[in-house]
């Protein structure tokens, strides 16, 4: 190439690359903590207007910390939305529907993300997102990520005998099949003992059948490792203390963040739950 013509050249991709930079949104808000995580990890600093009300949380969001760089809703309301002058909204399927409903009157650009369950989904979450941020190649690095840390997972749990596992909290619901909780153990190694009776989605819990669930180790979200907190209000549920799990103090404690997360950071209480379940694999 002549001298003469590298700054044609220079020109030329520049023409290019603009209108692809400029059909990148620029005012982003999310509407939920699930797309914080989501948007965080994957937009430009400079594309972020405002994240959920609740992001700055420590309890219900994971990135928290990373979050108070920025400004945040006063609530989850469309008004609070439309404050920050979107030129894109991401919310979830679980918003409300009137907030809905006004920000599409609204005609600003809204993506409703609605599969939680797995983490394919997640990584569907993640591809629908880089592709309205401009940002498909930070998507899919994101994507090659997770899936090489769950294959890691998988090796290392190669061969172990599922432990039998449930999920106990004072609110009086259990997960079963086709939840989060499912998800994770479906890589972590264990065996949901309320999946294995039938139960699906989040249930009642059916406390007169616990005893014959028998789980090993019971799961739990805590904010503190040793999961005090939650152990001392289980045991003022009487068909918690009857179980010969909770008499031996056998708890997998969950952070409350990831326990709920609905984004790739789900991987981290994959790997958190197989080290409690599997500590002989972790050494």
């Amino acid at each position: 190439m002549s001298r003469s013509s590298a700054p044609r050249l220079f020109a030329l991709l520049l023409l290019l690359v603009l209108p692809l930079l400029a059909a990148r949104p620029q005012r982003v808000v999310s509407q939920a903590v699930g797309t914080d995580e989501l948007l965080l990890a994957l937009a430009d600093p400079g594309q972020i207007a405002a994240l959920s009300h609740i992001g700055r949380d420590g309890r219900f969001s994971v990135v928290a910390d990373e979050a108070k760089r920025f400004p945040s809703l006063k609530d989850s309301d469309a008004e609070s939305v439309l404050r920050f002058r979107p030129d894109l909204v991401l919310a979830a399927s679980f918003t409300r529907p009137e907030t809905l409903a006004l920000l599409r009157r609204a005609g600003v650009r809204l993506v409703v993300l609605d599969r939680f369950d797995t983490l394919e989904d997640v990584y569907a979450s993640l591809r629908i997102l880089g592709r309205e941020l401009g940002q498909q190649a930070r998507a899919e690095a994101l994507i090659a990520s997770c899936r090489g840390r769950v294959e890691a997972l998988a090796a290392r749990l190669k061969g172990v005998r599922p432990v039998r596992v449930l999920t106990a909290g004072a609110y009086p619901f259990t997960s079963g099949a086709g939840t989060t909780f499912q998800d994770f153990c479906d890589h972590a190694g264990a065996l949901n003992v309320a999946a294995e009776a039938g139960l699906k989605g989040h249930a009642p819990t059916p406390s007169e059948k616990l005893l014959t669930w028998n789980p090993e180790v019971l799961v739990v979200s805590g904010d503190r490792p040793d999961g005090a907190d939650i152990r001392a209000r289980l045991a003022e549920i009487p068909h918690y203390r009857a179980l010969a799990a909770f008499r031996a103090g056998r708890f997998a404690v969950i952070p409350g963040a990831l326990m709920s997360s609905v984004s790739h950071h789900r991987i981290d209480a994959y790997e958190r739950l197989a080290r409690a379940l599997h500590p002989e694999r972790f050494r």
